[in-house]
């Protein structure tokens, strides 16, 4: 495994390489972290239990980080807190180290990553459009390989609209699971701190650490899901409907029982969040600060007006939004009645940066159809990949009751491209440890040959099995099995893989490259050098024959 000194000196080399100045607020110096690195690795080395040992941190510029500058966006806002938040302090103390903080629209005011003095966010796949936001920097560091975890807000659609526009995972949990405490607020009583990763594994094990124990999903059998007609999708970008509804028939392949519902109670909820009185909790939190410097420079000017005009609000009309919203909220919960999820598209397309710059309020309350009914309705979500279109990533959201987390979360579980793993010993089909592999869930997707690049050796084990070790001379192609699943199957699997195995890249007859079993070199010494049998099957069947003469 990777120690956090290699991963920190890696990161800082990616982050000069991309030359995306514009993800940070703050980004520490490599030198710091470094040593910060270093003591993590020496407290591993001790036998501390540090479950994100190595792992590299972003964190949005919202959020308390010890020592460095807060901002919410706005310079003259800044100040520097003495300790980081609960949730920054709990992924350090399983080991993360922090790089620094990320970019945002100012007082995450915005669900396109342009709102900031500090320059808008570009896509990472693609530069002339938009990054999402307001958890724009995070976001982003995270899909350019730069952070393995990064930290994100979500009020309104923040930590799922920028993971759909990057192909991440963006986790945004039940209100009040994660603690708020060192949040910049922009709603107090909707804000939620969300965990943006590639892989909805490491989300979900980053939400484990912040929030605790969460209430188990019940076991599928099969999930029930709920789906939008399509007239409720209202128009979406080209290829966009295609898209979700290729998601809609890979849930249904997996067994998942799907059902049709209503979502004009969801919508209308999500007018009110702007469109409403609701707006006016924004004002109370950042709303004196805008008084006091209006006109100043680092003011972003849309979300200057977006704060200001929710002063005016009276006092009637949110007490006239809160009964509205609970009827609502009725109508919402009879739609999914049993239904463990809803499935949406995260986003109802994706703009470029000169379609914001046109229109920076239309475009972006377009980008919160699917999104700002959320935390009104108190629901759980979770945004994942669900492929491309037009080459650009597409993605879609799982919404489920509060406190529904980990159920939602294995729903979302079935939309994850399946992940392939070359056998080529005790796991290989008929072998005595093949079980384990079906287990959980895994599908055969083809007999092979690894390149000639490798030897064979037979270990002392039990059961009996093979090494397979890479070599730069005299290689050998050795028969191998891929194996389909799922990347927290994979978790599992991994986590219950005995020494001296090991997984890593092996590269296959045809030149592509996938996870597999590998050896650890100290375990060769004494152990037999089977190469030549051309794979493990084979070698048993000559003992065998042996053994049968004897």
């Amino acid at each position: 495994m990777d120690t956090a000194v290699a991963r920190v000196r890696a990161a800082y080399e990616r982050i000069a390489r991309v030359d995306r100045p514009e993800v940070w607020i703050t980004l520490r110096p490599q030198a710091e972290v470094a040593a910060e690195a270093e003591e993590v690795d020496a407290r591993a080395g001790r036998g501390e239990p540090l479950p994100l040992a190595g792992l590299t941190l972003a964190v949005k510029g919202n959020i308390d980080v010890a020592g460095l500058p807060t901002t919410a966006g706005c310079p003259s806002y800044a100040y520097r807190p003495e300790r980081d938040a609960p949730a920054v302090a709990a992924l350090r103390a399983a080991g993360a180290v922090v790089l620094g903080t990320t970019n945002l629209d100012q007082f995450a005011t915005g669900l396109v990553g342009t709102r900031s003095p500090y320059g808008a966010v570009r896509g990472a796949l693609d530069p002339e459009r938009i990054s999402g936001g307001s958890s724009s920097g995070s976001a982003v560091a995270v899909a350019l390989g730069i952070a393995d975890l990064a930290l994100g807000t979500d009020t309104a659609g923040s930590g799922r609209v920028p993971a759909a526009f990057n192909g991440i995972v963006g986790l945004k949990p039940t209100r009040g699971l994660i603690p708020t405490e060192g949040v910049v607020p922009a709603c107090a009583s909707l804000d939620c701190v969300s965990v943006f990763a590639r892989t909805l594994p490491e989300a979900r094990r980053a939400l484990a650490l912040l929030a605790g124990p969460v209430t188990p999903p019940r076991r599928p059998g099969p999930w029930r899901v709920a789906v939008a007609r399509p007239a409720d999708l209202g128009e979406l970008d080209p290829g966009w409907a295609q898209a979700y509804d290729g998601a809609v028939a890979r849930l249904t392949a997996a067994g998942a029982e799907v059902r049709t519902i209503d979502l004009t109670p969801f919508t209308r909820a999500a007018r009110l969040l702007y469109e409403g009185a609701f707006v006016a909790e924004r004002y109370t939190a950042v709303g004196a600060f805008i008084d006091e410097h209006a006109g100043a420079a680092d003011l972003d000017p849309t979300v200057a007006r977006i704060i200001t005009a929710a002063r005016e609000l009276p006092a009637h009309r949110l007490f006239a939004d809160q009964a509205r919203l609970a009827e609502l909220s009725t109508e919402a919960a009879a739609e999914l009645g049993d239904a463990d999820a809803l499935l949406l598209p995260t986003a109802p397309g994706h703009p470029t940066l000169a379609e914001v710059a046109a229109d920076p309020v239309g475009t972006n309350t377009r980008l919160g159809r699917f999104t700002n009914f959320a935390n009104l309705l108190d629901l759980c979500a979770v945004a994942v990949p669900s492929g491309e279109v037009a080459g650009r990533p597409f993605g879609v959201t799982l919404l489920g009751p509060a406190h529904s987390d980990d159920r939602v979360a294995e729903v979302a579980a079935l939309l994850e491209p399946p992940l392939r793993v070359a056998v080529v010993g005790a796991h290989l089909s008929g072998q005595p440890l093949n079980h384990q592999l079906r287990a959980l869930g895994a599908r055969l997707a083809e007999a092979t040959t690894t390149a000639a690049a490798y030897r064979l050796f037979a270990l002392d084990t039990a059961p009996a099995k093979p090494g397979l070790v890479r070599v730069a001379d005299g290689g050998a192609a050795i028969e191998a099995e891929v194996w389909e699943l799922s990347a927290a199957a994979l978790g599992r699997f991994t986590a219950a893989l005995p020494r001296p195995m090991a997984l890593g890249s092996v590269e296959l007859a045809d030149g592509a490259h996938v996870t597999g079993f590998l050896c650890e070199p100290q375990a060769l010494e004494g152990a037999e050098d089977i190469t030549a049998y051309g794979g493990w099957r084979a070698y048993l069947e000559a003992v065998s024959r042996l053994e049968a003469h004897a």
